[in-house]
């Protein structure tokens, strides 16, 4: 009878401890951080089954987007307002290997997003002065999606694509477009500030996708106008590192390249596209 109890007690023992390393494990799964990609989700916040619903099967969770008018609205100032800045006066915070094309729009969602207190106006740059009241609804600090706020695979949201890698910092301009954003139009005149434009040239295996940021009416320097965009031209070489480029529609309309044009008769020209965030 000892013996029994003994091996019941051995038993019980080597499950705990197990389940430990299981648990561990499964840990270390979904917070093992890699280039490009945020480690976890913020502090202490953890997700509840309501921040997690996506009702729309868009495949984000109703709690990571954007559904009040002024939210909406506060987005989009500081969202266009930060990529403009960055043709002005590129931010020491947007990192050099990562300045390209997506680059771009990574930085100004992530910027957009954060808390625009006293501190992140030091940390930002000199230059940047308060544009509209900060998202109400989350910021990158207590959202459900931590820093990993963009979608990388198909599919309506899952409680374990946090886990299974489907949200990561990083997306180039083909991720962007194809889970990150619903089309609008390839018409001009129904876009918003803060909707992208995106190109695909299929002769550059390496880069196919092209996007550009939609101001509407510039922070600066707008001339009266309504159709400037701004983009990072991306790198074309070793040694050239490209730039950001500020352009009205009007100018892109007769760029010396047609495949850069934005013409609904420009098969290139992909269209207008909606960051999911904003419903």
């Amino acid at each position: 009878m000892l013996r029994l109890v003994r091996s019941g007690w051995l038993i019980l023992l080597l499950c705990a401890l197990l389940a430990g390393c299981r648990s561990e494990s499964e840990d270390r799964t979904g917070t093992e951080a890699t280039p490009d990609r945020a480690a976890a989700l913020p502090g202490n916040t953890s997700p509840t089954n309501a921040d997690l619903v996506d009702t729309d099967g868009d495949g984000f969770p109703e709690r990571a987007q954007l559904h009040s008018f002024q939210d909406r609205q506060s987005f989009r100032k500081w969202f266009a307002t930060i990529a403009e800045m960055q043709f002005y006066s590129p931010s020491d915070e947007w990192s050099q290997d990562q300045r390209d094309c997506a680059g771009l729009v990574r930085f100004s969602v992530r910027e957009a997003l954060r808390k625009h207190d006293r501190l992140w106006f030091k940390r930002i740059g000199a230059e940047y002065e308060p544009i509209a009241p900060d998202v109400n609804a989350f910021t990158l600090d207590n959202g459900p999606l931590g820093e990993r706020i963009f979608r990388s695979d198909f599919g309506a949201f899952r409680p374990d694509d946090l886990a299974q890698g489907k949200f990561s910092e990083f997306a180039d301009a083909r991720t962007l477009k194809n889970y990150n954003c619903a089309f609008v139009s390839r018409d001009r005149r129904q876009a918003q500030p803060g909707d992208l434009l995106f190109f695909h040239e299929p002769r550059n295996p390496r880069y196919p996708y092209h996007v550009m940021i939609f101001l509407g009416e510039a922070h600066r320097a707008s001339e009266g106008a309504a159709d400037w965009v701004v983009y990072h031209t991306g790198s074309s070489g070793a040694t050239e590192e490209g730039t950001v480029k500020k352009v009205r529609l009007a100018v892109l309309d007769h760029h010396p390249d047609a495949r850069w044009r934005p013409l609904e008769t420009n098969q290139n020209f992909l269209g207008f596209y909606r960051l999911k965030i904003l419903g």
